[in-house]
């Protein structure tokens, strides 16, 4: 395996519920270095553009609203393997599905409000990571 990247963001709900301390410290012990990080807040249109891939879906409207309804933070993680140990460390998308000890279980909400995004694909994280990054952001 070699050393990749892929893209996360704590959403509105987990940040206002103090538990971007929890997980940032899950992202430390689970082995990733944090290469970008930043607070930053969608606007409806970055959120529209951003998840472009789910327009048309019955979901898309409410997910829009969600995630440019309060601060985020976007964060880019490097690791040997990053997308599918990331993927495995933030556990199912249905919190009541996700396993113990993983990011959305010990923060998620529900399934439209379960703590964390993270990139499905090392294509889908370097174009998630420029949508927030510039190059002098990155470390």
């Amino acid at each position: 395996m070699t050393k990749n990247k892929t893209f996360t963001m704590i959403k509105p709900t987990a940040y206002k519920n103090n538990c971007s301390g929890k997980i940032i410290q899950k992202i430390y012990t689970g082995g990733f270095h944090i290469a970008a990080l930043k607070v930053t807040k969608l606007t409806k249109e970055d959120a529209q553009e951003f998840y472009a891939i789910h327009k048309g879906k019955p979901f898309y409207d409410g997910l829009v609203e969600f995630m440019s309804s309060g601060p985020i933070i976007a964060a880019i993680l490097e690791k040997d393997n990053a997308v599918a140990d990331y993927r495995a460390l933030i556990g199912a998308t249905n919190p009541a599905e996700a396993a113990e000890g993983t990011i959305r279980n010990m923060c998620g909400t529900s399934i439209g409000e379960n703590a964390v995004h993270g990139s499905d694909s090392d294509e889908n994280a370097e174009i998630e990571s420029n949508f927030f990054f510039s190059g002098r952001e990155r470390f």
